[in-house]
């Protein structure tokens, strides 16, 4: 599979090549923080075949986490693209910056533990108060 996408400025742009490692919705407090309160929806892709293709992202990383994740965003719009977890061999790519998010399909709902009301798990995937097993 071959994803392309960018930012919402078009500043940034990717391509991410390979076969997805997972296509989730996570309702962490973290997650809630970057989408503006809903769950971050996101396909994981291999590490080696992701690239930036125009222009570079900013990054942030929580000094006073014990495993923060990175996340990486434009510059000049905002726009959030992907995190990168510690120990974990994929990006995590925001569907919301791929130029086709209609290739998403949500395989499981991670960290329920913090998921609000107003939040919707699709009926019939996998659901799971934190990380699966």
């Amino acid at each position: 599979m071959k994803l392309e996408g960018g930012c919402y400025c078009g500043a940034l742009r990717y391509e991410a090549e390979g076969e997805p490692m997972m296509q989730a919705q996570c309702h962490c407090r973290e997650c809630q923080h970057i989408s503006g309160g809903s769950p971050n929806v996101f396909i994981a892709m291999p590490i080696p075949g992701f690239r930036y293709t125009k222009g570079a992202p900013k990054s942030f990383t929580r000094p006073d986490l014990e495993r923060p994740v990175t996340r990486e965003f434009c510059a000049e719009c905002g726009s959030h693209i992907l995190a990168r977890s510690p120990g974990f061999p994929a990006v995590i790519l925001k569907v919301g910056s791929l130029d086709d998010p209609s290739v998403f399909t949500p395989g499981m709902a991670i960290f329920t533990v913090d998921q609000q009301a107003f939040h919707h798990v699709p009926a019939g995937i996998p659901s799971f108060e934190r990380l699966p097993g």
